[in-house]
């Protein structure tokens, strides 16, 4: 049996989704990663906690901009951006 993973974990991917769709709902970002809407919910809210994220309401919707400045937190990769995990990963579609 195959194990499914991935490189990334599903905070990169929401990040990278969102560049590549500024306007993704929660059910679109939820069908990109596999995972249901409560866990792009939850991991929306790491972003936003973190300051990866700023969220602000558009009429009844919530809006996210990506903090690209934001360093990555962990020390293999701390002295990186966001904006750098995004251009090199993101580009792809």
């Amino acid at each position: 049996m195959t194990k499914k993973w991935t490189f990334l974990s599903h905070h990169a991917h929401v990040l990278i989704a969102l560049d590549q769709n500024s306007d993704a709902k929660i059910d679109d970002l939820s069908s990109v990663l596999g995972v249901t809407a409560r866990s792009v919910v939850n991991v929306l809210n790491d972003l936003v906690e973190g300051g990866y994220l700023t969220k602000s309401r558009v009429g009844r919707r919530n809006q996210y901009i990506i903090n690209k400045e934001a360093s990555l937190r962990h020390a293999t990769s701390g002295k990186k951006k966001v904006g750098d995990l995004i251009g090199s990963l993101g580009e792809f579609h």
